[in-house]
């Protein structure tokens, strides 16, 4: 499949056929192949004999430029992804909202305790998504739905048909936070794909990237946000992507790293406790790395 794609888009070039933007983003994620076991034998890379001691239930790790699946456990099967759902509610707020809107947060956006803004208050749209990913905010969420869609429901609509549009045939969204929910669930694979997609966008990569923050409310005070995903500041060469965390999904991670021109895109899924998703993501990507290393050098 890898070869395959890199041949049609070298055909396109020789005839003159100027590919899009998107056109390459979307021939991007669609290289996904599971040859690499073909040039490199992968247990005999170092890190190999960690990976059977990993309590995560679900991970895909992928090689961003060429598409290799380095790594996967369970990476096709249906799972709860917590605030993994937040990149949609991203990507979607770039795509399709003016950055500097004004948005005023209701009551109706206040849907739980566990948010850092409040009824009343006013952000420009960017700041809002900022915070929302930075802080994992759930009523930013669901304001920037409001917001963007009109009401709630609508923008699910949208979120479902941006998967479709992706490719994310194991994906459905109920909500733009990831609240526990059975009909909000996606795939390992399903997410390394919509990780690709959003990194190709650069305002996008600035946000998960930035480890913290001070965001300016429209009245003159300042909100200092924090990311909460703790490998930007003890993994080297992380730049992002979003935590996720609730009792129906366990611990979620989508990460990134990049390394001597090496990216690295993984997705962990359902591992136990807020702390370990951290501990074995760095885990998989030290051996991603390894690996590429390794191939890199054939």
């Amino acid at each position: 499949m890898l070869w395959a794609m890199l041949l049609l888009a070298c055909f396109a070039c020789e005839h003159g056929d100027t590919l899009t933007h998107e056109e390459l983003r979307l021939q991007k994620i669609a290289l996904m192949d599971s040859a690499l076991s073909d040039y490199v034998q992968l247990d005999s890379i170092d890190g190999y004999d960690r990976l059977a001691g990993l309590s995560a239930e679900a991970w895909m790790l992928i090689d961003d430029s060429t598409g290799f699946i380095i790594s996967q456990k369970n990476a096709n099967s249906k799972r709860f992804i917590a605030s993994i759902t937040k990149i949609m509610t991203c990507l979607l707020a770039l795509e399709n909202a003016n950055p500097y809107d004004t948005v005023c947060i209701t009551a109706d956006d206040c849907v739980t305790r566990d948010s850092w803004i409040k009824a009343g208050d006013t952000y420009l749209l960017c700041d809002l998504v900022r915070e929302m990913m930075l802080v994992s905010d759930n009523n930013a969420a669901y304001a920037l739905a409001r917001h963007i869609g009109g009401d709630t429901l609508a923008f699910y609509a949208m979120m479902n048909d941006k998967a479709q549009y992706l490719g994310m045939d194991s994906t459905h969204f109920a909500n733009p936070n990831g609240m526990p929910a059975d009909s909000n669930y996606s795939s390992a694979s399903d997410l390394v794909r919509l990780s690709r997609y959003c990194l190709s966008d650069s305002v996008f990569s600035e946000i998960v990237s930035t480890a913290e923050a001070d965001i300016p409310l429209l009245d003159g005070r300042h909100l200092p946000c924090y990311n909460t995903n703790l490998l930007l500041a003890s993994y080297e060469g992380c730049i992002g992507i979003k935590t996720g965390y609730t009792r129906q999904a366990a611990g979620c991670l989508a990460s990134a790293a990049r390394r001597d021109g090496t990216t690295l895109c993984l997705v962990l899924l359902g591992s136990p406790g807020r702390s370990a998703r951290f501990r074995e993501s760095a885990i998989l990507l030290d051996y991603g790395f390894n690996v590429m290393k390794a191939f890199d050098h054939l």
